[in-house]
């Protein structure tokens, strides 16, 4: 009993430690667009280019996110409501609105730090 015990607060710990790590993410965001307007999004929302949301590969669906361009400073909150491929090597995907907020609509993709918001 003593060593399932252990396990179980090795585990607890474990999720712990990845929920804390996904508070914040540094690296690449991108932007996807005008082929998925109205299409539905994993969450089960219609993708609009003009709302705040993004696509994320782990954080809930409902979860509000801070993200910063690196480069410029500038700061948009969205909420998650998409899933991203796994294969996707950014941190995340986001509206063509937030997109142009943060000033790479243009390039498609910045360097970005992403903050879950309490």
């Amino acid at each position: 009993m003593t060593i399932v015990t252990a396990i179980l607060a090795a585990l607890a710990l474990a999720a712990t430690a990845g929920i804390a790590a996904a508070q914040m993410e540094e690296g690449t965001a991108n932007f996807y667009g005008d082929k998925f307007e109205g299409k539905k999004t994993a969450s089960g929302e219609l993708f609009d280019k003009n709302g705040l949301t993004a696509a994320h590969k782990k954080l809930p669906f409902g979860t509000k996110v801070k993200v910063t361009n690196v480069d410029n400073g500038k700061s948009v909150v969205v909420t998650v409501n998409d899933r991203m491929g796994a294969s996707n090597p950014a941190v995340i995907d986001v509206t063509r609105r937030a997109a142009e907020e943060l000033d790479f609509a243009k390039t498609g993709k910045a360097k970005v730090k992403v903050e879950v918001q309490k």
